[in-house]
C-alpha cells in the first residue's frame, strides 16, 4: 500500500474539492477534517466519504460557496445557519462567538443548524478544548436504529463526543462513540469487503439478531448497552434536532446519496468554562492519576498519536487522484 503524507492528503482532498464546486476556504476547512481523520486511522470520517462529497457538491445537494451566518440571541447562545453548506466552515464561522460567550457566561452552547454531516465529532470538540474549554458535541444521522424491542427505524447512530482541556493548549481527555454498538460505516465496509460481522451488532429487519451486513443495512443497529444506549440516542436527537432547526434523523435521506435533498442536519455544541471551578485542575488530576494506577490503563483518548505518513489502500488513493484531477 503506498504510504501518503497527510500534507498530500489534505493538499490533493481540497483541490478535489475546489474542482467540484467548493470555495477555496470551505474546501481547506473540509479537507482539514479529512487529514485529521486519517491520521488517527478513523477511515470511515476521512477519504471514505471524499467521493460523496464531490458528487453531491455537482448535484447542489451541498452547497460549497455559502456564507454561514452567524447570531448570538442570548449572552450564552450562539447560532449558525449553515445555509446546506458543509459543518465544517459554519463551525469554524461559530467558534470564536461561542469561546467568547463561554468565557463571559461560564458556559454556552453553539447550535449549528441546516448542515451536511460533520463526520468526526471529535474533531470539533477538540478545538473547544485546545482553547480551554470543556467541549461536548451532538449530532443526528439518517434512521438505522429501532427502539429495544421494535423493529422500526427512529433515530440514527447520533455520536458524541466529549473533550477536556489538558495543560498547555493539549487535550487531557477525548472520546468519539456513536450511541450503537458499532459505527454504521464498519456494516457498509464489512459488506463491501465481503466479510460477516459479530453478532450483537445488528439484527435484520424482522429484529431478529444478524452476522449477515446486507441483512444489517436491511434492518437496523443495536443501541450499546440496550435501553442504556438508546436513551443517550434519544437524548443527541432531542438536542442535535431540536435546539439546532436540524431535521429528525427520520427525515433524512441516506447521506452519501450523491443527489437528493441536503441533509439539514444539526450540530450542538456546550462550553464549558473550567474556570470556574477552582478544584477542576486539582480533581482532573486526581482522576487522571487514579486511572493511571494499573499499567495499560488510560484516559480516552490518551496514547493515541498521529501517523504521517499514512498507508492507504490502492483504490483509494487512485480515487485521491482521479478526484483532484
Amino acid at each position: 500500500m503506498p504510504e501518503v503524507s497527510l500534507s498530500e492528503i489534505e493538499r490533493l482532498s481540497q483541490r478535489a474539492l475546489e474542482n467540484h464546486g467548493a470555495a477555496p476556504w470551505v474546501a481547506a476547512h473540509v479537507a482539514d477534517t479529512i487529514a485529521r481523520a486519517e491520521a488517527v486511522g478513523n477511515r470511515i470520517c476521512g477519504l471514505y466519504y471524499l467521493e460523496s462529497y464531490c458528487l453531491q457538491l455537482n448535484s447542489g445537494r451541498v452547497k460549497g460557496t455559502v456564507e454561514p451566518e452567524v447570531s448570538r440571541p442570548r449572552p450564552g447562545t450562539v447560532k449558525v445557519d449553515a445555509k446546506f453548506g458543509f459543518a465544517q466552515p459554519a463551525f469554524a464561522r461559530g467558534l470564536e462567538p461561542a469561546l467568547a460567550a463561554a468565557r463571559e457566561c461560564g458556559v454556552a452552547s453553539l447550535a449549528v443548524g441546516h448542515a451536511h454531516t460533520c463526520t468526526s465529532l471529535g474533531y470539533f470538540t477538540r478545538q473547544i478544548a485546545q482553547a480551554g474549554m470543556i467541549g461536548l458535541g451532538m449530532t443526528n444521522a439518517s434512521p438505522i436504529v429501532a427502539p429495544p424491542g421494535g423493529k422500526t427505524r427512529v433515530i440514527g447512530t447520533n455520536p458524541f463526543a466529549f473533550s477536556v482541556p489538558g495543560d498547555d493548549g493539549g487535550v487531557a481527555m477525548q472520546f468519539d462513540q456513536s450511541t450503537t454498538t458499532v459505527a454504521l460505516g464498519k456494516i457498509t465496509m464489512a459488506k463491501a469487503a465481503g466479510e460477516r460481522i459479530p453478532e450483537g451488532w445488528a439484527v435484520d429487519a424482522e429484529g431478529k439478531p444478524t452476522t449477515d451486513p446486507e441483512a444489517a443495512l436491511k434492518g437496523s443497529l443495536v443501541s450499546m448497552g440496550g435501553y442504556k444506549g438508546w436513551g443517550l440516542g434519544l437524548m443527541v436527537e432531542i438536542l442535535a434536532a431540536g435546539m439546532t432547526g436540524g431535521v429528525v434523523s427520520r427525515d433524512v435521506n441516506p447521506l452519501k446519496a450523491p443527489e437528493g435533498a441536503p441533509h439539514d442536519l444539526g450540530q450542538f455544541y456546550l462550553l464549558i468554562d473550567p474556570s470556574t471551578s477552582s478544584e477542576f485542575a486539582g480533581r482532573l488530576a486526581q482522576i487522571t492519576a487514579g486511572v493511571a494506577l494499573d499499567e495499560g490503563a488510560r484516559m480516552p483518548g490518551q496514547g493515541k498519536e498521529e501517523q504521517d505518513p499514512v498507508q492507504l489502500e490502492e483504490p483509494v488513493w487512485a480515487q485521491l487522484q482521479q478526484l483532484a484531477s
